[in-house]
């Protein structure tokens, strides 16, 4: 089996992709992949990280604003999208993939639209409950969409090939066990840990907050643990502002900043609490454990599409919504605090989390990815 994978831009049109090559992997060990994406993304990080090849090309999203700017940008978009899907079909010439998955974000578009111009069977997944302009417009040629939400299956316009699989999830997210977690961290029955992080690269804003809640903390003398990952851009200010506004982290070990967590696995399984972002695989692996969550969407994303997600997952109990323009310092500290102080409450909302887990998803999505490349072309 060859499989050609395509996604970026962000972790979450990203990690989904890995999930499913890990997947394939398992179910059929002969399987061979390659990954496709922009020369800029975060693609560029993760997918070399995790052994697997990387074809790289030029393309950028289109500009909402319709300033000179905006229709200039969008006009080298454009430009770029004929040249990009010119490149894309000499790759798939080269790779002879027996499938095609696009996993979202600009950076699939080429990759995807080139493979059905040259008939080779295409499968998208669409992890957000709003789905994206890159889904809109190849769906109707693709083999299979694979949603998340109930919601995007409805605004896709329903139809046969429109697939409600659920988000794939990491294998070590499968595999982590919270009472091995947390005796892992030295954690007991009675302690309490958040674990924070606004997404690989990190959020300026958020980041800048967080150095205030994280000062707070200090100030306050907290019983409780707190992880905060910065991402790789605020590694370096974060603990400097944090300490220009009273924080000192020799004095509260119990407070930790770091740049990246690497056994996120196990540290979410072991959390009380998660104060993060609302993309679509992180809510997936929040479901899946069960843990009860802090969500900040980011309002930067096409179509606002993480407030949609957390409003999914809040509709269902198992997080609260804090928008950013109303999560200062303070009210970040007290939403925390007032969390923690109810553990019976973020049990209830750990159990209602999981009632969006897709525990099947992997399966479901492979069973249809065969299925695409079976009945590619017949009526």
């Amino acid at each position: 089996m060859k499989l050609y994978i395509t996604g970026g831009g962000t972790g979450g049109h990203v990690t989904p992709g890995l999930a499913i090559a890990r997947y394939f992997e398992k179910k059929q060990p002969q399987t061979t992949v390659r990954f496709a994406g922009s020369a800029r993304g975060i693609e560029n990080k993760l997918v070399p990280r995790e052994g697997y090849p990387l074809d790289t090309i030029e393309i950028i999203g289109m500009s909402r604003s319709m300033s000179p700017k905006g229709i200039l940008h969008n006009l080298k978009a454009a430009k770029l999208a004929v040249s990009a899907v010119i490149k894309a079909k000499k790759l798939l010439k080269q790779a002879k993939p027996d499938c095609v998955i696009g996993c979202g974000g600009y950076a699939s578009f080429a990759v995807v639209r080139a493979a059905q111009q040259l008939g080779i069977p295409t499968v998208l997944l669409e992890v957000n409950a709003l789905p994206g302009k890159v889904t809109q417009m190849l769906a109707k040629d693709a083999d299979r969409v694979l949603v998340c939400f109930e919601q995007a299956k409805e605004l896709l316009g329903g139809g046969d090939k429109i697939i409600l699989t659920g988000a794939p999830v990491r294998g070590e997210i499968l595999a982590a066990d919270r009472a091995k977690a947390r005796e892992k961290f030295g954690l007991t029955d009675d302690d309490q840990l958040v674990v924070s992080f606004w997404g690989s690269m990190g959020a300026k804003y958020m980041n800048e907050h967080m150095a205030g809640e994280l000062a707070l903390e200090c100030k306050n003398g907290v019983p409780y643990h707190h992880v905060h990952a910065t991402g790789a851009a605020a590694c370096e200010w974060l603990p400097r502002m944090a300490k220009e506004q009273g924080a000192d982290f020799d004095e509260h070990p119990n407070i930790e900043v770091t740049e990246y967590i690497y056994d996120m696995a196990d540290r979410m399984a072991a959390a009380d609490l998660i104060v993060c972002r609302a993309g679509a695989a992180t809510l997936g692996e929040l479901c899946m454990l069960g843990r009860p969550a802090l969500l900040v969407p980011s309002p930067y994303v096409a179509e606002n599409h993480q407030e949609k997600n957390a409003r999914a997952l809040e509709k269902e109990g198992g997080c609260r919504v804090l928008l950013e323009k109303d999560a200062n310092p303070q009210v970040l500290y007290d939403e925390i605090q007032d969390l923690l102080s109810d553990r019976d409450r973020l049990h209830r909302m750990g159990h209602d989390a999981t009632k969006l887990a897709a525990h099947d998803a992997s399966e479901k999505i492979y069973q249809e990815i065969l299925w695409a490349i079976e009945n590619h072309g017949k009526k």
